[in-house]
Order: C-alpha cells, then structure tokens, then sequence
C-alpha cells in the first residue's frame, strides 16, 4: 500500500524545497536578474503552500476553492519561473527537473481538487 501525503504536507515540503534552493541560488549568483527571479521563485513556491494551509480552515467551500484556486495561480507562477530560471541559464535543467516533476503534480492535485468542489457545489443536496 502506498504512503498517502496530503496536498497541505506536499505543498509545504516543496516550499522547502524551494526555500533550501533559493539559499543555494543566492550564494552562487550576485548580479540583479537573478536576485530579482529568485525572489520571485521564493515567493511564489512559498506562497502555494500557505494557500492551502489557509484553505484547512476555510470558512465555506467557496472559501476553500478560492484558497485552492490562488495556490493554483501560485504554483502556475513558480512554474513559470523555474522555466525562466533555467532557459535564462542561472540554473542547470538537471537541478530543477525534479522540483519542476513535483510541481506538475501538485497542480494537477490541485486542479482535480477544485473540479470536484465545484461539481460537489453545483450538484443538488
């Protein structure tokens, strides 16, 4: 039988993640293009997390998939700028391709997870 992680678990071990290679991007990298994308990468990697911790004691279900919806836009963001990060060459493809892999997962959690909400809220009681 397989380990089951909770997305709120998943999201916050990738924020580690995230956290632990923005340390590492900034002690190799000094010019302003890469302090600027690595803070974006930051904050967006961090913030899907929060967003679904946020979403564990949401008010309404409405309130929960409008949780579930901005870590969706977040994770969107920090994959837009891993793509960045490594077509601009400040990071090797190798380093990331594992946090990339992690993160098409989790929004493809997240995306099933707002689909079944929303039928689960549309459906009649």
């Amino acid at each position: 039988m397989a380990n089951y992680i909770s997305i709120q678990e998943r999201t916050e071990l990738f924020a580690v993640r995230v956290v632990k290679a923005y340390v590492e991007l900034n002690k190799k990298h000094f010019d302003d293009a890469s302090k600027v994308l690595s803070k974006q990468f930051l904050r967006a990697g961090t913030s899907i997390g929060a967003n679904c911790a946020e979403a564990e004691f949401a008010q309404s279900n409405k309130d929960f998939i409008s949780k579930y919806s901005i870590a969706l836009k977040e994770a969107s963001e920090c994959r837009y700028w891993i793509r960045i990060l490594i077509n601009s060459g400040v990071v090797s493809d190798q380093r990331f391709e594992p946090m990339l892999s992690e993160l098409n997962s989790i929004i493809k959690i997240l995306v099933s997870s707002i689909n079944k909400l929303k039928q689960k809220e549309s459906s009649p009681a």
